[in-house]
């Protein structure tokens, strides 16, 4: 799992990099909100560690802006020194997960990423079907239906639509999506991840999709969006899945 970290104390920074590597995640560690912030834009997380107090934005308005931009699925986990119950009362109901004061314990923030994580891996379970607007998507029979008519997918083309319809608001890189679906750097990926992309566009836009847009964050990757729906029938025309 690929976890962010915001946290401008060198020593407590390399402490939580270092507990996390040692369960076996990835972390990448930010000394600053706007870093983090570039980063989100550009990057997929599976859980966010942020600190309250840092030199530039605060935790607060870090998460208001994840919260505002980013899908609700995305955990968010408070560490940080205040305490005062209306600090963390106030945390939770901007949409942190999970609260935990300074100074912590190594176990205890063991298990507390771990249960955040295990939501992610519960929602992401391989034989849980799912629906996002019209569409229905079985991961175990690796089917998709669109109003009820099933999408004719390639296995690999299958793969890449579950990574977005598991991942609706949040954008999904283009290196992400080469470690997942191909198990490999990106390098010479580029041109085969934009053919599949292109392709899975074609084959859902050739069904009247309702509600949903897959919108190229340029240089960067794709970011499935749930959209309203206007017309009195409930539905959209299949101009939702063009590039945008």
């Amino acid at each position: 799992m690929l976890i962010a970290s915001l946290e401008d104390d060198p020593g407590q920074a390399t402490r939580i990099r270092q507990l996390l590597e040692r369960d076996g995640h990835e972390c990448r560690s930010y000394t600053l909100g706007a870093a983090l912030l570039r980063d989100l834009r550009q990057e997929t997380f599976d859980l966010l560690l942020i600190d309250w107090l840092l030199p530039d934005i605060s935790g607060y308005d870090v998460l208001g802006w994840v919260r505002t931009h980013l899908s609700f699925d995305l955990p968010v986990l408070f560490l940080t020194a205040r305490s005062l119950e209306e600090d963390i009362v106030a945390a939770l109901r901007a949409g942190a997960d999970d609260y935990l004061i300074k100074p912590f314990r190594s176990a205890e923030l063991s298990a507390r990423v771990e249960a955040l994580l295990r939501r992610v891996r519960g929602r992401m379970r391989e034989g849980q079907s799912f629906s996002v607007g019209v569409f229905h998507i079985d991961p175990e029979r690796k089917v998709i239906e669109c109003a009820g008519v099933q999408v004719p997918l390639t296995g690999r083309e299958f793969d890449l639509a579950l990574l977005f319809f598991r991942n609706v608001g949040r954008m999904v890189s283009r290196q992400y999506i080469a470690d997942v679906i191909w198990g490999r750097e990106l390098d010479a990926m580029s041109r085969t991840i934009d053919t599949h992309v292109s392709r899975l566009r074609a084959k859902l836009g050739r069904h009247a999709v309702h509600g949903v847009r897959l919108r190229t964050v340029y240089a960067h990757g794709w970011r499935l969006e749930e959209l309203p729906v206007f017309d009195g029938g409930g539905r959209v025309g299949d101009d939702r899945w063009v590039a945008v």
